[in-house]
């Protein structure tokens, strides 16, 4: 197989010299063909028409060094060699007519002659494989020179092969620095539910490839801020963001004092303005902006908040001049916006510009797997905080996730509730361990907050008897179906754990076939719960 060289002509480098002192002096281009170890068959030199006679002359002096070398003078007119789009034009155009064989030919491209513009785009070029071909840098010789003892005029050179596919350690890193990079998040998130983690998955990689905003919409406590926070850590970690994380509820914002606390105001604006008030858009500057509850604000703060995000410019309460911000802003509501937007308590043009990512976030009752470790997660949390280490007896866990994870805990605060009974607990157990009598009376508690009272399930008439380890199993399936909205919410609640070991988990199938055993479906089911 031949093997091509293709290269520019250096008008500084490969000048140097005059007459037979050009023979003791490091000429790139020369210095390429004279490697003894690196055979040259063809060179292709380009050089622009006013360099003719220098490229004349090297071609003659890389005969008498190489003589089995042939080489082609390709003549291109660059105006102006720094300007990068010029020269990777005329580059690109070269490379585009060159009648390449890859087949019976290997190709090298020289990046050690022209301009440092040249350099970087006979490399984008290479790595886009529009030269289907290496890199080959030459460079002089730096051992043993001194001023008896020259160094040796032919240099030394090193190839270089842009495929990164053949460096396996290269590519290794690569890959792990890339799922590090995908699991940011989840490492803050303690989960288990197939579902919420491919959620955060793709989040995250939005996160660090977009500045458009995020709409995060779920039941309170489900951890939105939580997550807004973990997004503003991932972009600031990575350097794509370097202001504040601003935070603010928006249902606490009211009349006058909204206007301001988003936007500022001037001194003298309204009764009690006594000083210049920034805003928190402007304090969110390079940083990120997490308006939680977005729903909650007026229809004029929507709109001002509108123009900030298209045009990062809004005007401060009370002033005629205009501020910038540039920030990313993250919403969090509990609300149906589109619902809102259609009773006209919510603009259609701030929905449809925060809509383009929006990510629903399931509440604690339907990702039951993650009560669990979101337990040790809190133990570990209050230990942190308090400086004291906490732990359940074996059966009081057993009792207090049983009870946690069945139909009866509805977990209306979500992550949140869920944090402040394990701290109640880990508050009460004087010995650093949690009880059955903690327990009991933790479970108790909930129950009274969420107005629960016991009331025997009564099973349907069946049309056979059945035991009573089914009596039990049966009345419990009864009861996570009544308070479930569908046959689908139903299964992934009673199948929460099994469901997770299949590819494609059809829960509803699953709980179907079940109720039929005992001549019992989802439709009767609802029916006697409203009858009753």
């Amino acid at each position: 197989m031949k093997r091509v060289a293709i290269g520019v002509l250096g008008t500084v480098l490969d000048k140097r010299g005059k007459r037979e002192n050009r023979w003791n002096k490091w000429r790139p281009t020369v210095g390429m063909c004279q490697q003894p170890d690196l055979h040259i068959d063809r060179l292709e030199l380009i050089h622009s028409a006013r360099d003719r006679g220098m490229a004349e002359q090297l071609v003659q002096d890389i005969h008498l060094v190489s003589p089995q070398t042939e080489v082609k003078l390709n003549t291109i007119t660059l105006n102006d060699p720094w300007d990068i789009e010029e020269v990777y034009t005329k580059l690109l155009d070269f490379s585009e007519h060159y009648p390449f064989d890859p087949e019976n030919e290997e190709y090298l491209v020289h990046i050690t002659t022209g301009t440092h513009i040249v350099q970087i785009c006979w490399f984008l070029l290479t790595e886009a494989r529009y030269l289907p071909g290496k890199l080959i840098q030459t460079m002089p010789d730096r051992h043993n020179k001194s001023d008896e003892q020259p160094g040796n005029p032919a240099g030394n050179y090193a190839i270089i092969d842009l495929d990164l596919s053949r460096y396996d350690q290269i590519s290794t890193r690569f890959q792990q620095i890339s799922e590090n990079s995908v699991s940011y998040l989840k490492a803050g998130i303690a989960t288990r539910n197939a579902t919420f983690n491919r959620l955060i998955e793709e989040i995250e990689r939005v996160a660090i490839r977009s500045t458009a905003p995020i709409l995060m919409v779920g039941p309170t406590g489900a951890g939105k801020s939580f997550l807004a926070r973990r997004i503003y850590e991932l972009k600031s970690e990575r350097h794509q963001i370097s202001g504040r994380f601003v935070e603010v509820n928006c249902a606490t914002l009211r009349g006058d004092s909204a206007m301001s606390t988003l936007f500022g105001h001037v001194k003298g604006s309204f009764t009690g303005a006594q000083n210049d008030r920034p805003g928190l858009l402007r304090a969110a500057d390079n940083g990120m902006l997490f308006l939680d509850e977005i729903g909650e604000l007026g229809l004029d703060e929507q709109a001002m908040l509108l123009k900030a995000i298209e045009e990062k410019k809004f005007l401060p309460f009370g002033s005629d001049k205009e501020t910038q911000s540039h920030f990313q802003l993250i919403a969090g509501t509990h609300r149906d916006l589109r619902k809102q937007v259609s009773e006209g308590l919510f603009r259609e043009d701030l929905y449809a510009r925060i809509n383009l990512w929006t990510y629903k976030l399931p509440g604690l009752a339907q990702r039951s797997e993650d009560i669990e470790p979101n337990l040790d997660y809190e133990l570990v949390r209050f230990a942190r905080e308090q400086g004291e280490q906490t732990r359940f007896n074996v059966e009081s866990r057993r009792k207090y996730l049983s009870f946690a994870t069945s139909s009866e805990a509805l977990w209306s605060g979500n992550f949140r509730e869920l944090g402040a009974s394990i701290t109640r607990m880990a508050t009460l157990a004087e010995s650093g361990r949690i009880n059955d009598e903690i327990v009991s009376d933790e479970i108790k508690r909930l129950q009274e907050s969420w107005g629960y009272t016991t009331k025997p399930i009564l099973l349907p008439e069946l049309d056979q008897p059945i035991d009573l380890f089914d009596q039990y199993q049966l009345q419990a399936v009864i009861e996570v179906c009544h308070t479930s909205s569908s046959l689908s919410e139903a299964g992934r609640k009673l199948f929460a754990i099994s469901r997770q070991q299949k590819q494609n988990p059809n829960d509803a199938d699953r709980l179907r076939k079940y109720l039929s055993r005992f001549g019992l479906s989802w439709e009767t089911l609802k029916k006697d719960k409203t009858e009753n």
